[in-house]
């Protein structure tokens, strides 16, 4: 009999609307109208009678058509999402700027055994992925034993003066230990989150929902979160445009052009070459604004109107930067993205050159202000050819490295 391959991964994903703006499709265009109006349009307005809803569809079509796209952001709708892979996650949901999510820590929650997402495979690929999957989340388990030694030594010298034979630092230490032992565990595992976007970001999903490097997985959690959508307003996405299929997208052409089915050796070339100009380090700084600190100390002066005899280069950059003259740096809330003085500090850019774990780098997204350039993996992927991070607690534990690697 021959292998037969699943027409979809297992198992699928849960998605849920759990809260949304009422009326979302008026409200966008009550918004558009009230650009044009002496007193503020609200959503009632825009869909009371045949008349004015014949005149909210023509607005919302030719502003759709002509790209302004702000009045769609104004609705916003926030998801449950549930068995979702951290590879879809890593990959799409959290590699723009534009969203709100609080996902499961891996950290502060223990994995279980067969929370992975399985995509459609052939029998016997099938089973070698499972067995591949079995023994990293084995791993997980057993590095996680093995590293509770070098911890608990680690948090002793760190915490000289706790207990740890008291119950309550037993979580900690657990903590600890899984999130080094966290490293083994596959990309396929699940998590469960909430994601917050706005009707233009579910847009800008749909379009290109079908992109590397989980085109499958993301076009069933987002055709059902536009699903859960028109569930409520069945015309907010009436005017969106079919996903482009992943074989138009523009990196699926790229790779077509660059890589060959051959593994022409392109990938090995550039891994190489971008290791060899990384040398030892895990970051190196290649490129910055060469006038960056004259230009903030001008933007300062020029908000506060002084000359350079009245305030130095200096004087302007301790103003923003120095904890004590510039309070908002204490500030929890992260008031400098509305102070007037702080803002300076957006003109100076620095570029890094980095290699960090999958891990690492999921944690890095999180810091949305921060733009990224991440790596298709299938690019990178070379047979036979591991590369990963070590942790450092992992290598203070002799069994716990052989198991890891």
């Amino acid at each position: 009999m021959p292998s037969t391959i699943p027409a979809t991964i297992a198992p699928e994903p849960v998605v849920r609307l759990q809260h949304y703006f009422q009326e979302p499709y008026n409200l966008a265009i009550a918004t558009a109208r009230t650009c044009y109006s002496s007193h503020v349009i609200s959503p009632e307005d825009v869909g009371k009678d045949e008349q004015t809803r014949a005149q909210r569809d023509r607005i919302a079509e030719s502003i759709y058509k002509a790209g302004h796209h702000t009045t769609i952001q104004h609705p916003t709708f926030q998801f449950v999402m549930e068995k979702v892979s951290r590879q879809f996650i890593w990959s799409f949901l959290h590699a723009h700027q534009f969203y709100n999510s609080e996902q499961v820590s891996q950290r502060f929650v223990e994995v279980k055994p067969g929370n992975v997402t399985v995509p459609p495979l052939d029998d016997a690929a099938r089973a070698i992925y499972l067995e591949t999957v079995d023994a990293q989340m084995d791993a997980y388990h057993r590095v996680a034993e093995l590293v509770e030694p070098a911890v608990i030594a680690e948090y002793r010298r760190l915490f000289p003066s706790r207990d740890l034979r008291e119950k309550r630092w037993a979580g900690a230490i657990k903590k600890r230990c899984q999130e080094v032992a966290r490293y083994v565990l596959p990309v396929a595992t699940h998590a469960h989150l909430y994601h917050t976007i706005s009707g233009l970001t579910l847009h800008r999903y749909w379009r290109l929902c079908q992109q590397f490097d989980t085109p499958l997985e993301q076009r069933l959690v987002v055709q059902r979160m536009v699903e859960e959508v028109c569930k409520i307003d069945p015309l907010f996405m009436a005017l969106a445009r079919d996903p482009l299929p992943l074989e138009q997208t523009l990196e699926y052409q790229a790779v077509e052009q660059f890589h060959s089915a051959t593994r022409n050796g392109a990938a090995r070339a550039f891994l190489q070459e971008f290791d060899a100009d990384l040398g030892p380090c895990a970051s190196k700084l290649i490129d910055y604004n060469v006038n960056a600190q004259a230009t903030m100390a001008q933007a300062v002066r020029s908000m506060l109107g002084l000359t350079a005899d009245r305030l130095s280069d200096a004087q302007a950059i301790e103003l923003v930067m120095d904890p004590a003259r510039n309070p908002y740096l204490a500030e929890s809330l992260t008031l400098t993205t509305m102070s007037k003085l702080s803002r300076a500090m957006v003109h100076p850019h620095f570029t890094f050159r980095k290699k960090l774990s999958h891990t690492a780098d999921s944690q890095d997204q999180r810091h949305r202000m921060v733009p990224g350039s991440r790596p298709i993996l299938a690019c990178h992927f070379i047979s036979g050819r591991p590369d990963y991070i070590v942790p450092a607690l992992i290598n203070v534990s002799p069994e716990a490295q052989a198991c890891y690697v």
